[in-house]
């Protein structure tokens, strides 16, 4: 049995789509042809015309070629009762499983349908500039996977043959390792990142290394060496940041999950700016070893994906104990054995959850986004949530981040042990500086970096640090709140050109504490944005509560369904195989 993947564009006409109906067949017992071929150009052109010879048949194929996403159908002997669909756009891991097992679908053919979606939307057409390099075996370790699958019966892990995007701070060994800077180009480490090794482990195949902003420190996703990622929702502003390459990446569809790291916004910012899920682990859950380190203290690497579901089965195969990350050590005796089993539709219900007003914004630029967020509150009232206003005067998100976060403190000691370990063209912040290879957008804070030393203003920093995270411990209990709960940025993600700013992830990460962001909705709609900005909600919890945190963003989620796929990188209109 052979297979072939078409697909139906959304926009024809009543009566384009009717005439294609009647015509996707070829005059061969009634069976589907390799030979059939559909082009959309001035108008339909067509093969074939014979009608199907039973109604039954007929109506299958209504429903498959009027879902506007691409198909893919059985053929050969007995097609005619084996017609099978699988839907690339908005595929989770679940569904792609189900195909693999079936046998509609091997991951050869997914790996090729995603190239072509990247082609076609990264290279091509709205030109969102998230890849910074393809894995060129891609292919081939598909082809591997689907041969095993083929001899064993069996998934060689839980992420068997998924397609997944890494942030290109994430060291692979048989692909270069950039942080999206010129000054590193062309740099391939030895060896792969610890999270690296547990995905191959699991059967992931990495299938592009994506931009961020230069070596994760702002929030625009702008580098030297791939320049300005846009927005699949309105292509006139970023996607958040730093890991905006991951979050634009799998909201146009490139992949089924990606990987992004956070030091102070950067999982969660794009995460609220692509109508994605996001989850920034306690501090210590997953390793940090191997990827291109900002601030050992805030630091973290952890899943993006489109769905709750599909971020919490990537985090079971990324958490534990690495010897090579010493704060991993904290995890033992906290780790879950498996994430998924808190994805509970009722995991709204009964939870205590305290709004913390003190993150919403008060000018007219930030209505929009209260209005979104304040919608959310409701919802979670109507789940079942009881829901307490927190007086909270003292926390502030922009003070958190100027005057407590020691990111720039730690960011030339840090970068400098990773480029000392490895054989990178440079070997210092300083060198980095000097030889001029850098996007200017991080000049200053480069700099500014490398001026600053780990004095009693980094150990201040540092006592705050430990006030902050009591002062969150105590807000919760006092409340007795399972989470905390607010818009991920006070405004919509700001246009191209512009610095990011209100974002609200400090608390999460300068605390050390675990949050997720899940899609909240969209703002009005506009003539660069038909559907609206998207605006993230999170969820902070206690150190080591990623399993009710997983609870509420799953059950919030399934009863409001705000995640939309962008219009500008609608379903191809051939993708045959």
């Amino acid at each position: 049995m052979t297979a072939h993947i078409w697909t139906l564009p959304s926009n024809l006409t009543l009566e384009a789509r009717k005439y294609r109906q009647s015509c996707w067949m070829c005059p061969h017992g009634g069976q589907f042809r390799s030979c059939v071929q559909i082009e959309v150009e001035t108008g339909i052109k067509h093969g074939w015309t014979k009608k199907l010879p039973a109604m039954g048949i007929l109506m299958k194929l209504v429903h498959l070629f009027t879902a506007g996403t691409v198909m893919l159908l059985a053929t050969g002997a007995g097609a005619e009762s084996a017609v099978k669909a699988f839907h690339l756009e908005e595929a989770t891991i679940s569904d792609v499983h189900a195909a693999y097992t079936s046998g509609t679908l091997t991951a050869a053919k997914l790996v090729q349908a995603y190239l072509e979606r990247i082609q076609a939307y990264d290279e091509a057409g709205p030109k969102l500039n998230v890849v910074i390099f393809l894995n060129p075996k891609a292919q081939e370790e598909a082809a591997a996977l689907d041969e095993r699958l083929r001899t064993t019966g069996k998934f060689v892990g839980p992420l068997h043959g998924i397609p997944v995007l890494l942030k290109d701070n994430v060291n692979t060994k048989d692909m270069p390792t950039t942080g999206g800077s010129l000054s590193l180009a062309g740099y391939t480490p030895a060896t792969d990142a610890a999270i690296v090794q547990k995905l191959r482990g699991a059967g992931a195949i990495i299938l592009a290394k994506v931009n961020l902003h230069e070596f994760a420190i702002w929030g625009e996703t702008v580098s030297s060496i791939r320049g300005q990622t846009l927005n699949p929702y309105d292509l006139t502003r970023t996607p958040g940041g730093s890991s905006g390459g991951t979050g634009a990446g799998l909201a146009a569809n490139f992949a089924i999950a990606g990987i992004g790291t956070d030091t102070v916004n950067s999982i969660r910012s794009p995460a609220s700016a692509n109508s994605i899920a996001g989850i920034r682990p306690t501090l210590g859950l997953v390793s940090r070893a191997g990827v291109i380190p900002y601030s050992f203290t805030q630091d973290a690497a952890d899943p993006l994906a489109r769905t709750v579901t599909d971020a919490a089965k990537v985090l079971n195969v990324l958490v534990g104990y690495d010897p090579n990350d010493p704060a991993t050590a904290w995890s033992v005796g906290n780790i879950e054995k498996d994430y998924t089993k808190f994805l509970k539709a009722d995991g709204v219900n009964g939870k205590r959850i305290g709004v913390l007003r003190s993150f919403f914004g008060n000018a007219s630029i930030n209505e929009e986004v209260n209005t979104i967020a304040n919608k959310a509150v409701q919802d979670l009232r109507r789940l079942g949530a009881t829901i307490i206003e927190l007086n909270t005067p003292d926390l502030d998100s922009g003070k958190i981040s100027s005057d407590i976060s020691v990111h720039l403190y730690e960011f030339k000691p840090a970068i400098n042990t990773y480029l000392v370990s490895g054989n990178a063209p440079v070997r210092s912040l300083e060198e980095i500086i000097s030889s001029g290879k850098f996007h200017p957008n991080i000049g200053d804070s480069i700099r500014k970096a490398q001026s600053l030393e780990m004095d009693d203003g980094y150990r201040l920093r540092l006592l705050k640090r430990s006030e902050l995270q009591q002062r969150v411990m105590k807000i919760m209990a006092d409340d007795r709140l399972d989470a905390i709960v607010f818009p991920h940025q006070k405004r919509l993600v700001v246009p191209i050109g512009e610095t990011q700013v209100e974002r609200n992830g400090a608390l999460g990460s300068v605390s050390g504490f675990p949050s997720i962001v899940v899609p909240g909705g969209f703002s009005s709609s506009t003539a660069t944005a038909t559907l609206g900005v998207p605006v993230g909600i999170e969820f902070l919890g206690r150190p080591w509560a990623e399993s009710v945190l997983i609870e509420i963003a799953f059950g919030y989620e399934q009863a409001t369904r705000h995640r939309r796929p962008p219009p500008t990188t609608p379903p191809l209109i051939s993708a045959k195989r």
